[in-house]
């Protein structure tokens, strides 16, 4: 797959807090666009702070390229209401792999860098780039934005194509 730097694991974990959309509740699920590619999650029935534990991949040809991320309660008989957006910079996670450190060599639980919450992101707080495991990864818990509330906590990993190294 000519241009492509690697597979984009996208943990989508847990929604906290999301907002109610039917009378009393909401039955949300997770849609992650990166470029032209569209995945979601199941639907999570009747539950707020839906926990999805789910793994998406996507194909990552552009390292400046946002994940954006839009959670959705699943309707049956119209369309389906928003429960807000975000967006995912993975910038600062790509410059870690730019460093092309001996994984193996490196101590689990090692911080490579530290991302803070600013206007210009949707992190709730801090997020930690570490070495996990020898692969690098990082975990963020995401403020949506366009709604009264919610958050959504997922973790990010890019790894190449089977047989290939990362084009990065």
């Amino acid at each position: 797959m000519e241009g492509v730097i690697g597979l984009l694991k996208l943990r989508v974990k847990k929604g906290i807090n999301l907002a109610v959309r039917d009378t009393k509740t909401s039955d949300p699920y997770l849609v992650a666009t990166l470029d032209s590619q569209k995945i979601k999650t199941k639907v999570i029935k009747a539950n707020c702070n839906p926990v999805w534990n789910e793994e998406l991949t996507l194909t990552m040809k552009d390292a400046k390229a946002p994940i954006h991320i839009a959670v959705y309660d699943k309707d049956r008989f119209s369309n389906d209401d928003s429960m807000g957006v975000a967006e995912v910079d993975v910038k600062p996670y790509i410059e870690c792999l730019r460093m092309k450190l001996d994984l193996n060599k490196v101590p689990n639980g090692t911080k490579l860098d530290r991302v803070h919450p600013s206007k210009h992101n949707y992190l709730v707080e801090e997020s930690a780039i570490v070495c996990e495991n020898g692969k690098v990864v990082q975990d963020m818990i995401l403020r949506l934005r366009n709604v009264e509330c919610g958050e959504v906590l997922i973790q990010i990993e890019l790894v190449p194509l089977p047989g290939r190294k990362l084009n990065i």
